[in-house]
């Protein structure tokens, strides 16, 4: 058990200062809803006129994921940073079948038309 003896502490240690980092800002501040300026609606300088849970277009989801995608290629394609002499046949072949899923990918979603703008 005395092994586990310094986890213990840092965890102990670890806890109290986020517990001090979190509370130690409340006495320092003020009442903030004692102004009304602070409780009134924003949206731009006017009063909300409609519903705030809208339905949105799919599109503006589709073009969140068609930027999310470029991240795992880059981080995928860091393999091939070393001199290629150092690469085993099934690391350049493994890095073949990405790239040619990523060029699968990429033109089924040029032929659907994703990156199309209405």
């Amino acid at each position: 058990m005395s092994e586990f003896a310094p986890i213990c502490v840092y965890l102990v240690i670890s806890l109290l200062v986020s517990l001090i980092l979190l509370g130690l800002p409340f006495p320092f501040a003020s009442n903030s809803s004692t102004y009304p300026e602070k409780l009134s609606a924003y949206e731009c300088g006017f009063d909300p006129f409609g519903d705030a849970r809208s339905r949105f277009d799919i599109r503006f989801y589709l073009v969140s994921i068609l930027f999310i995608i470029p991240d795992p290629e880059v981080t995928f394609s860091f393999p091939w940073a070393v001199p290629p002499n150092k690469i085993d046949p099934f690391g350049s072949w493994s890095m073949m079948a990405f790239l040619l899923i990523l060029t699968i990918g990429s033109l089924y979603e040029w032929k659907r038309g994703a990156s199309d703008r209405e």
